[in-house]
């Protein structure tokens, strides 16, 4: 079994939007491993260098995680979301 490269996609401020960013990024079936100084997590920081959190994806899928987080930050996910409610109110009057 070859071991997989990770490399660094971006760094978040705070663990909260860390673990929000990797459950968007895993939905679209991309590896993420969280990696935050240890201190930080004993002691719950929130703010400040102790706070940020990089987020590490297999070398091979960086593109793909760059694409998906560019998508976010554009608001395509909130577009597909309205989307979907629109259908779902659709459906539900019949």
């Amino acid at each position: 079994m070859t071991e997989q490269n990770w490399v660094t996609l971006t760094t978040i401020q705070g663990e909260l939007q860390a673990e929000i960013m990797r459950g968007l990024l895993e939905a679209q079936g991309i590896s993420v491993r969280p990696s935050q100084e240890g201190i930080a997590r004993v002691y719950g920081f929130s703010v400040g260098p102790l706070a940020e959190v990089d987020l590490l994806v297999p070398e091979e899928e960086l593109v793909a995680a760059q694409t998906v987080i560019a998508d976010f930050q554009a608001g395509i996910f909130e577009e597909l979301g309205d989307q979907l409610d629109a259908e779902n109110a659709e459906s539900e009057e019949f």
